[in-house]
């Protein structure tokens, strides 16, 4: 009864915040005449000041401007099924197959002929990858959209992260294998348990929040040397889907940690924390490591450290190729342009009472003049550029950029809407200034900077490595995030997902960890996973075109 009550405050909840928005919006476009929509991200976010000057240059360009909804302290599948329940939807949301399903979200192909960026941002082939089973293209994906060479100097994705000062303090060690990354958090905490203010140091802590679990459930693939198919591993010789989540690799990946947390290593807080108390610790530089993608945790915790100077200390983070044995070659990173995921992107929806104005306010969004001032601000303000062309930042520049308050007054990014990536028209300058080298290593914190020099490194893509695309299904996630409850397959996914969610924190507390383990993998048989796994080998089988 009381979850009922909930759902209903919820549903009216988001209900009146529409119509307040909807009615703030009409009143303010009746006197500026600047056109408002509104957008749902299905992420938590800050959201910028009414006053932000980005957010106003680009109102004049477009003659548009839109108010950001980020995902609040509900589930992404709460918030949705809210959506869905009321019938009531921004004009714009992100989301994926359970809003087709419902009927909310409009064809964007039948669209985009008036829309040339739109419809140019992709290439005929990969938007034909995102066509339904009606024929129709209804979410554009935001990031992987390549523009000329893919120069990356960020790590964007999944790695076993440490702090600088970890290794500083070692001498800078060559750190390739599970054991050898415990061990040298270990060996620190032994011989710094709190920092030089007195706060008690965390050796390694792990996301467990709602989907964010895969930090604590899906390195068993990438120790094995295989990249980030998600939900699964693929056999690039044999071309077949395997199961991670209990080979060899993922028992002792998962005795590791077992071991780890007996002996204090491991937060004991790992398993309760919401993200935002997770953000809270990594903000607080307390925790030596932990595995996480970098735009999770990055950008959410820079202005933090600015405050505290924290960079000073050696609290910055960098990515280390861990792999089970040195003799297994890792694919932690591969290069964005390979990584298109047609799982979800952004739409417009069924509720939007401008659906023209909707389409070319994305369009406009990719017109570089625009994309220009979402990434890098106001020229001669927020960067400069010299006699050859080239966009850089002064130090004053770059310390403002990194203040939270700043960014609330000054930065509109439009964080989830399309952006094109690579290299701008001029053929010299990045898109954005973490990808151009220059910048980036400008920009570099000290410690940072000191660390990449120790391993002869550039780039935070230069002390991991990099890889080619693994094959044409590359990233098989792009399907299985697609599954629903409609389909045997999408049943059993959820099973296998809300199971891994009970017994993994269970396995990595037991006091016997054999037991646990064995009473996991009886209930994990349980849910008739390779009905899953076979659906995934079609899907396999279908994108190299056997």
């Amino acid at each position: 009864m009381r979850s009922r009550i909930l759902s209903s405050m919820l549903l009216l909840g988001l209900v009146l915040t529409i119509l307040l928005i909807e009615v703030s919006r009409r009143e303010s476009g009746q006197q500026e005449n600047i056109k408002r929509f509104t957008v749902f991200y299905d992420m938590q976010g800050e959201a910028i000041n009414e006053d932000n000057t980005i957010k106003k240059k680009i109102a004049e360009i477009t003659g548009a401007e839109c108010e950001e909804i980020w995902l609040g302290s509900q589930t992404i599948e709460d918030a949705i099924n809210s959506y869905i329940a009321s019938g009531e939807y921004t004009d714009f949301i992100v989301g994926g197959l359970e809003l087709y399903q419902a009927g909310a979200l409009l064809p964007i192909d039948q669209y985009w002929d008036k829309y040339p960026n739109i419809k140019k941002y992709m290439s005929e082939e990969e938007w034909d990858r995102l066509r339904l089973d009606d024929g129709h293209i209804y979410w554009i994906p935001q990031f992987g959209i390549v523009n000329g060479e893919d120069i990356e100097t960020i790590h964007e994705g999944e790695a076993f992260w440490i702090q600088t000062r970890v290794l500083k303090w070692a001498g800078y060690p060559k750190i390739q294998t599970l054991d050898e990354y415990f061990d040298l958090i270990g060996d620190y905490y032994e011989a710094n348990p709190v920092m030089e203010n007195g706060t008690p140091n965390i050796p390694y802590t792990i996301l467990c929040d709602d989907w964010r679990y895969f930090c604590m459930e899906n390195p068993p693939q990438f120790l094995d040397g295989y990249p980030n198919d998600g939900s699964c591993m693929v056999d690039p010789l044999n071309l077949k889907v395997m199961d991670y989540n209990f080979t060899d690799t993922a028992k002792r990946y998962f005795f590791k940690l077992n071991e780890q947390y007996k002996k204090g290593i491991i937060d004991p807080e790992s398993f309760t924390s919401t993200y935002e108390e997770y953000i809270e610790k990594l903000s607080s530089g307390t925790v030596l490591g932990m595995v996480d993608q970098w735009w999770q945790f990055s950008y959410n915790i820079t202005s933090s450290y600015k405050k505290q100077n924290l960079d000073e200390i050696g609290c910055n983070y960098v990515p280390l190729p861990i792999v089970i044995d040195k003799s297994v070659k890792n694919k932690w990173h591969i290069k964005r342009s390979d990584e298109l995921d047609i799982s979800s992107g952004i739409s417009v929806t069924t509720s939007c009472q401008d659906v023209e104005g909707a389409f070319q306010f994305i369009n406009d969004l990719l017109d570089e003049e625009v994309q220009n001032l979402r990434y890098w601000g106001i020229e001669n303000i927020d960067y400069n550029v010299n006699d050859a062309g080239i966009y850089y930042r002064s130090e004053e520049q770059r310390k403002k950029w990194n203040l939270s308050d700043y960014q609330a007054s000054h930065s509109c990014s439009y964080a989830y809407f399309p952006r094109k990536e690579g290299i701008i028209s001029d053929g010299i300058n990045m898109f954005s200034p973490e990808y151009q080298l220059g910048e980036f290593q400008a920009s570099l914190p000290k410690d940072v900077k000191e660390c990449l020099e120790a391993y002869g490194a550039n780039t935070y893509v230069d002390m991991i490595g990099t890889n080619d695309k693994p094959g044409k299904w590359y990233p098989m996630y792009s399907y299985s995030t697609m599954l629903t409850n409609q389909t045997p397959a999408g049943v059993v996914w959820k099973e296998m997902t809300s199971l891994k969610q009970k017994w993994l924190p269970k396995v990595i507390m037991a006091d016997q960890f054999e037991t646990v383990w064995e009473e996991y993998e009886k209930a994990y048989k349980e849910t008739n996973s390779q009905i899953f796994f076979d659906d995934m080998q079609l899907e396999l089988e279908r994108r190299i075109g056997q």
